[in-house]
């Protein structure tokens, strides 16, 4: 069992939302429009075994109508496209926060992965997003958030990010590739995460089956988003081994890893400290809800400024306490 991750990066479609209807949807009139021949939905599905954008400009053939048929997909994204989250990834997102550096990496264009991460109140969970527009191969995304990953900052569900402290383990040398998960459901995520050198979970629930995704080398695949907690943060052996074990990490010096220790212990300590904090929060906002349960108090209360109005979301209490009991 590998320790629990510093950073975890989300693919969008099939992963966080519930994208196969939608998306297909979105592309069958542009099939139709160039006669592209991906015909049904399932032939839609198998561009996704690989690189998604390679795929489709091999099915387009020439490289004219590749341009023209992705140019008019990504447009098509932008204005129609709008799926739903995976019933409980909300609380999953937000139980993960106080742990783990959390990213979006997506075929989709920022703007449709800035729209649903606004959409379900996550924009600010997310420290990174890199959008197809922005970056279409996932495995130079991966590199690209490895680079940036190490100044430690992440987000905790608010606009700002964390700031690191001023001591100089606190920067650099923080996250390696064994410390970073990439979550999919597609096979060429897998393999981009592989290439890349950082662990891959897979997600049943999306595009490809638990089967394809283990052999593909997913680690792991949740059936429910629920598991996602229990595979990554349950209590493991300091040493990272077994399937968990990256490719292509070069063993690193003794200073590196003294001042990787010495990093993870400032950033563990500041994150349990800001993750009791949450918790306290959601347990008072909690007790005012209950405590305000007759509409004419509550309302009565707000008027006195007496107490804020109750919190409409937070954290699942269940979730929350399965998180700190990980972490003691």
């Amino acid at each position: 069992m590998c320790s629990p991750p510093k950073a975890v990066i989300f693919d969008l479609d099939g992963t966080l939302v519930q994208t196969r209807e939608s998306s297909w949807k979105v592309f069958s009139p542009i099939n139709s429009r160039h006669q592209l021949g991906i015909d049904t939905a399932e032939q839609f599905y198998e561009l996704f075994a690989h690189n998604f954008f390679g795929s489709l400009r091999r099915a387009c053939g020439d490289p004219a109508t590749a341009d023209v048929v992705t140019a008019e997909f990504m447009q098509a994204l932008n204005e129609h496209y709008s799926p739903t989250m995976v019933p409980g990834l909300n609380d999953v997102v937000t139980a993960m926060v106080p742990h783990s550096k959390l990213a979006v990496l997506s075929s989709n264009t920022t703007a449709v992965v800035r729209r649903i991460l606004r959409q379900n109140r996550l924009e600010y969970c997310f420290a990174h997003v890199f959008g197809g527009d922005v970056e279409p191969d996932k495995t130079i995304g991966i590199a690209r958030f490895l680079a940036d990953a190490a100044t430690g900052s992440g987000r905790m569900c608010r606009a700002y990010y964390d700031e690191p402290s001023d001591s100089a383990s606190d920067v650099g040398g923080e996250t390696g590739p064994r410390d970073v998960v990439l979550i999919t459901d597609t096979v060429g995520d897998v393999e981009a995460a592989v290439s890349a050198g950082i662990r891959a979970v897979g997600v049943a629930w999306g595009m490809h089956t638990e089967e394809q995704l283990i052999a593909a080398g997913a680690e792991f695949v949740a059936i429910w988003p629920q598991e996602l907690l229990a595979y990554l943060y349950s209590d493991a052996e300091p040493a990272c081994g077994g399937s968990c074990a990256t490719r292509h990490a070069d063993p690193p010096s003794a200073s590196v890893r003294e001042a990787s220790r010495s990093a993870a212990e400032v950033r563990h300590d500041r994150r349990r400290r800001t993750a009791a904090k949450f918790a306290a929060t959601s347990a008072a906002s909690a007790v005012t809800t209950s405590a305000l349960a007759t509409p004419a108090l509550a309302v009565s209360a707000r008027a006195l400024n007496r107490v804020p109005p109750p919190v409409t979301a937070r954290v699942d209490d269940r979730l929350l306490a399965a998180i700190g009991r990980t972490m003691r």
